[in-house]
């Protein structure tokens, strides 16, 4: 019989699934520190999940409730411990933007759309995680995502000018169209908020700035009677915890409108999650259990989702001031949830004076920090045709707008053109012998060939489906422009890989070779492509194939009467 498991080694097995499992055991001093932390978080999520849920379209309360149970599913599920999961800009803009076709902001249709459209990505982010299929969020490269974070950035800002300029309720062509004039006191309070905020966080960045803003707004405004004045403000929120919310069944035609907004959302909020993850795994040394993560993210969104809430994702900014904070563990998050209850209980009703004025500058000082246009820059010193792809998708997404997730495919369309033209057209070059005693491109450095009737070649590409036409191309005209030509080395260090399209045409390029009385040379191929030539009988002896395990082996059988260094490198 095997003996017992013991409780350690068990409570090991299932922390791979309940990662809080193995969080530390907490002493008093770890305790005081994570209670700062984590009620620092709260003061700040508490103003910007009303503001966030504003800008979703929905009941400004359920940014609150964003707040609450998604928090504490998601530190108890997620390897990452010390991200802030909630309400965050972009995922608000994405809801805002996919539901405005389809219903009236802040109507029950809207509500129950928003839900599925939450419980719809929190599913996908299970599915994904659960299948180990982490990686394939990886096809969204860095230039699609900063032309995205760009374009959505300036689309945020431009929605909030309004309510800061004093026309709370109009948009922008209605505001163009004349009417009455602009609220002063509202104008007053939004500048003012954005430049308290910016002095908050230039000066006093571990001080709740935002928490303390709009209890002082909340304070001026009953004292100026702004709301008995007609001035815009917060109103009456309900207060006490979030019920269970079943948002009904949907039309089908309703519902497969909702499939690609899901989809986006899923992507754009594990991106979000991905880029504070990848802070927090750095800072503790560990490494970085993405699938793991997108199991607790999607158990978070089915938690605000049954809440009557939108999705959530990890905010960058409130995950750095919690690391900043001084967070070790999740047991600080498990404070954020217990002040954020404790609002929900007791505090709603000090919320109803903040003018939506101050909710506006809320939104658009913390989307400022995604406002970059050095980066587009950055990106054409690089690569102009990356800094293209971004600077196209970041126009797709201001142009497409309420509907910017084409922004995202259309840059993902893009960049994965980019890619397979470049695994089309790879780099064929041929080498020469340089005085370093390395190879290198003979055309660019301006060498010698190797030898009169041989042409060298390196393909730094891999021989699949892709490439493969191209090098039988290559040696196709070199026989033709050459005709002297009695031998043919190709130096296959940098090819890894062989498909089976590669070894189809590999064997003809034997046979081409040998029907031309052309000898063929093969220097340094590595074993797993050498391996799938051997099983294909590609490289069967004969008096026209030579291999050479290194490419000093095969230039001393070339070039017998030239001095050549036994391990020559390959560069350039």
């Amino acid at each position: 019989m095997t003996p017992a498991a013991s409780p350690s080694s068990l409570r090991q097995r299932l922390a791979r699934w309940v990662p809080c499992l193995a969080w530390p055991r907490p002493s008093a001093a770890l305790l005081r520190s994570e209670a700062m932390a984590g009620i620092t978080v709260a003061l700040m999520v508490i103003p910007q999940g009303v503001a966030y849920a504003a800008l979703a379209g929905m009941p400004l309360v359920t940014g609150v409730y964003a707040a609450l149970f998604p928090a504490l599913i998601a530190v108890m599920f997620s390897s990452s411990q010390r991200l802030s999961v909630g309400p965050t800009a972009l995922t608000s803009l994405l809801v805002g933007a996919s539901l405005a076709p389809l219903a009236v902001a802040g109507s029950a249709e809207w509500v129950a759309m928003a839900v599925w459209l939450t419980l719809m990505s929190g599913a996908i982010q299970i599915v994904l995680g659960a299948g180990r299929f982490g990686w394939l969020l990886r096809l969204v490269n860095s230039p699609v995502l900063i032309g995205f974070t760009q374009g959505a950035a300036v689309l945020i800002a431009i929605s909030q000018l309004p309510s800061l300029l004093g026309f709370t309720g109009r948009t922008i062509p209605q505001v163009l169209q004349g009417g009455p004039l602009p609220d002063l006191t509202a104008i007053a309070f939004g500048l003012g908020s954005i430049a308290v905020l910016w002095l908050g966080k230039r000066f006093m960045p571990r001080f709740p700035t935002t928490m303390a803003l709009v209890a002082g707004a909340a304070a001026i405004s009953w004292g100026i009677n702004y709301a008995l004045r007609g001035g815009a403000v917060v109103g009456s929120l309900p207060s006490g915890l979030p019920s269970f919310y079943w948002p009904g069944l949907l039309p089908l035609g309703t519902f497969s409108a909702l499939v690609l907004p899901a989809l986006m959302i899923t992507l754009v909020s594990f991106l979000e999650t991905a880029s504070s993850a990848k802070v927090d795994n750095a800072r503790a040394g560990t490494l970085w259990n993405e699938n793991q993560d997108l199991i607790g993210q999607g158990l978070a969104k089915l938690a605000s989702g049954f809440t009557g809430a939108f999705p959530t994702s990890s905010s960058f900014s409130r995950s750095a001031i919690t690391l900043y904070a001084g967070a070790q563990t999740g047991w600080a998050t498990l404070f954020s949830v217990v002040v954020v209850a404790g609002a929900l209980l007791w505090l709603m009703p000090l919320l109803y004076h903040v003018p939506q004025a101050v909710l506006a500058a809320v939104v658009v000082t913390a989307i400022l920090g995604l406002v970059k246009p050095a980066s587009f820059t950055a990106l054409w010193r690089i690569s102009r045709i990356e800094a293209g792809i971004a600077f196209g998708t970041f126009v797709l997404t201001i142009a497409t707008a309420p509907s910017i997730y084409w922004g995202v495919l259309g840059g993902l369309l893009a960049s994965m053109a980019h890619y397979m033209y470049r695994h089309l057209h790879p780099r064929i070059i041929e080498v020469g012998l340089h005085p370093d005693g390395s190879l290198r491109d003979r055309n660019l450095w301006k060498l010698p060939p190797l030898a009169p009737q041989l042409y060298a070649l390196r393909m730094d590409a891999e021989l699949d489906f892709a490439s493969a036409s191209t090098l039988e191309r290559a040696l196709t005209v070199a026989l033709a422009d050459r005709p002297d030509l009695t031998d043919v080395c190709l130096f296959a260090q940098p090819i890894n890989r062989i498909d089976i399209t590669g070894a189809e045409v590999f064997g003809s390029i034997r046979r081409m070779m040998e029907s031309k009385g052309v000898r063929l040379h093969l220097s340094g191929m590595k074993l797993p492509a050498m391996q799938v030539l051997e099983r294909a009988g590609l490289l069967a002896p004969g008096p026209m194939l030579f291999s050479y395990r290194t490419d000093g082996e095969a230039l001393a059988a070339l070039m017998p009467r030239i001095d050549v260094p036994t391990e020559a490198e390959t560069a350039g």
